[in-house]
């Protein structure tokens, strides 16, 4: 199989380059990203890889089965982007990432939470200008409030 992988990053090429050792499957790599104005670079790959900010809207899904894709791969959880109508009409297949680590984002929740809470983005900026002074960006303790989840979804779990 080829795919071309838009709205790469470095990162996304050094996972996929490993992931791919076994498989040996055809993968290029574009930093543009996916939408009616770029989808002239799907001629001749039956995949196409894209993230959020690829925009599969109707016209795209139909001009990409025009000239030969059959499969749309999201690396994001999320499908939003894709005109799933359009690529059911059109013979596409669509596939995602099923889950992010719901414990990763929950922690990173926490951090930021404790981050603003502290005020820690201020105090970084101080120090980073060697400015000392307990004058200004007084935290608060969690001790006593109420935080509440939005959702109960796997990361709310």
């Amino acid at each position: 199989m080829k795919a071309l992988l838009f709205s790469s990053k470095k990162h996304d090429r050094i996972y996929f380059d490993a992931a791919n050792k076994s498989l040996q499957l055809a993968i290029d790599y574009q930093l543009a990203s996916l939408g009616t104005e770029t989808v002239a670079l799907c001629k001749g790959y039956e995949a196409v890889c894209v993230i959020v900010n690829d925009r599969l809207n109707a016209k795209t899904i139909e001009q990409m089965a025009a000239i030969g894709v059959k499969h749309i791969i999201l690396r994001c959880a999320g499908y939003n982007n894709v005109d799933l109508a359009a690529a059911e009409r059109f013979g596409l297949t669509v596939s995602r990432v099923p889950a992010y680590s719901p414990e990763a984002v929950a922690e990173h929740t926490v951090a930021l939470m404790m981050m603003l809470s502290r005020k820690l983005h201020k105090a970084y900026n101080r120090v980073r200008e060697n400015n000392f002074s307990l004058d200004g960006p007084l935290g608060f303790n969690f001790h006593g409030k109420t935080v509440g989840i939005i959702g109960t979804g796997k990361i709310g779990r």
